[in-house]
Order: C-alpha cells, then sequence, then structure tokens
C-alpha cells in the first residue's frame, strides 16, 4: 500500500466527522485527536519496530515491552483512582500475564524467540489485560457504590471483609471477563480476527493463519482470566481500613 492509497482512507474519517457535525454529537474534536494520535503514534511504532527488529536484541526487546506495560499501566488506572496502590497493583497483573504467556510460548518453543513474534504477541496480551483490568474496575467501583449499605451490613453483622465483598468481587471479575468469552464463540463466524486477516492478506496460507489465531485466542483467554482475578484480589483489601470500615472508591 503506498501513502497515496493510505490517504484516501481518510474518507473513513470524514464520514463520521460529517455525521457528528450534522447530528450535532460533538464528536468531531475528539474525532481529529483520535486520528492525528493514531498517525502519530503507529507511524512512530512503526519505525521503532523496525529498528527492533533489523538489531534482534533482547535489551531492547525487553525495553519495548516495558514500554508496553508503563502506557498500559497509566492508563488503565485512571479507573481506580480511589483504590490505594492500584497503580502497582495494575503493573504486577500485567507482567504476571506477560511473563505466564510467554513463558508458555517460548518455553516449550511453540513461537520462535524473535523480536517479531514477541513483541506483536506481547502487545496484544498486555493490550488485551489492560482493558480488562478497565473493565473490571469500572464495574467493581460501580458493584461497590451501589450495594454499599449491604456490605457494610455484613461487617456490622461480625463478617470478614473478604466476606463482605466477595459477590460483589465475583461479579466484577465475571462481568470484565464475558466479552472475551463471548467473542470468542463466533470468531470465525460472526468475524475475522485481525491478525488471521493480516497474514492471509499478507499472502499466508489460511489454514497457517487459523493455527496461528488459535494460538492468540487461547493465550488471550489466560491472559483474562488472570487479568481479572488478579487486578480483582490485589485491590478489595485495599477498600477498607484497619477498623474494616469501606472506604470511598470516587
Amino acid at each position: 500500500m503506498t501513502y497515496t492509497s493510505l490517504s484516501l482512507t481518510l474518507i473513513f474519517v470524514l464520514i463520521p466527522l460529517l455525521l457528528s457535525k450534522t447530528l450535532k454529537l460533538g464528536l468531531e474534536k475528539d474525532t481529529l485527536i483520535a486520528t492525528i494520535r493514531s498517525i502519530i503514534q503507529l507511524l512512530a511504532v512503526g519505525y521503532i519496530l523496525k529498528f527492533v527488529f533489523d538489531a534482534q536484541s533482547y535489551i531492547y526487546i525487553f525495553l519495548m515491552i516495558a514500554l508496553m506495560i508503563l502506557a498500559a499501566t497509566l492508563n488503565a488506572r485512571k479507573k481506580g483512582k480511589g483504590i490505594k496502590g492500584i497503580t502497582w497493583k495494575i503493573a504486577v497483573t500485567l507482567i504476571t500475564v506477560e511473563c505466564v504467556t510467554q513463558g508458555v510460548l517460548l518455553g516449550f518453543d511453540i513461537v520462535p524467540s524473535t523480536a517479531q513474534y514477541i513483541i506483536p504477541i506481547s502487545g496484544m496480551m498486555i493490550g488485551n489485560s489492560m482493558v480488562l483490568s478497565v473493565l473490571f474496575l469500572n464495574r467493581f467501583t460501580s458493584e461497590i457504590a451501589s450495594h454499599q449499605n449491604e456490605i457494610e451490613l455484613i461487617l456490622s453483622l461480625g463478617g470478614t471483609p473478604k466476606q463482605a465483598i466477595h459477590r460483589q468481587l465475583m461479579q466484577a471479575i465475571k462481568a470484565s471477563m464475558i466479552p472475551t468469552i463471548e467473542s470468542q464463540k463466533t470468531i470465525g463466524l460472526v468475524q475475522l480476527p485481525g491478525m488471521m486477516s493480516g497474514q492471509i492478506i499478507g499472502g499466508a496460507d489460511p489454514i497457517h493463519a487459523v493455527q496461528f489465531q488459535l494460538l492468540i485466542i487461547f493465550a488471550l483467554l489466560t491472559a483474562a482470566t488472570l487479568s481479572s482475578i488478579m487486578i480483582g484480589f490485589l485491590s478489595y483489601p485495599a477498600l477498607f481500613n484497619e477498623r474494616m470500615q469501606v472506604l470511598e472508591t470516587k
């Protein structure tokens, strides 16, 4: 694809801009900012990845993954500002997900230990975990706010913080995992995943593309489960003070 043909795809940006303007949705500024940022960020990442792939240095691979984890952590923590220590808890969750998934893939020699495989797969795992963390924190804080009286009642009757928060914690974990599970139920029927489609467009054998996509969706299932459960069990103790009283989360 040439830059000329790529520029023509800006038609897909003009359409939502015109519709937003016509319907007075007020999304024109956000749409333009999102478009400009995506262009700058992706071009920058493209040149960085080209350098990293050419260098084939594990130091650069590590730095790239560290940068992705840092960016994901800073973005996800916005939804859990009222939870003490949420930044390091998200970071630990993302690092654990990365170590587990890459440990299996590289440890069993499922994929080559090269930048071309490690970085894209890491990006998908970290990005998915970030989204799951945001979904969990958003649902968890809402559950606590809407059931605070119930939680306080259990505490007043002698229940522990874990007992008081258990139902809300499980509901938030379940709710954050559902999108990943549901999307996998219809994969290949309703949608062709991005990685699989990209490989096919790039000329790869469809069966090979399917095999690689299955690898990714299985890894994403583990990433989703670990993310939701870890961030949940790391977060809930910070919602109570030493007197076992519920703290404000917003």
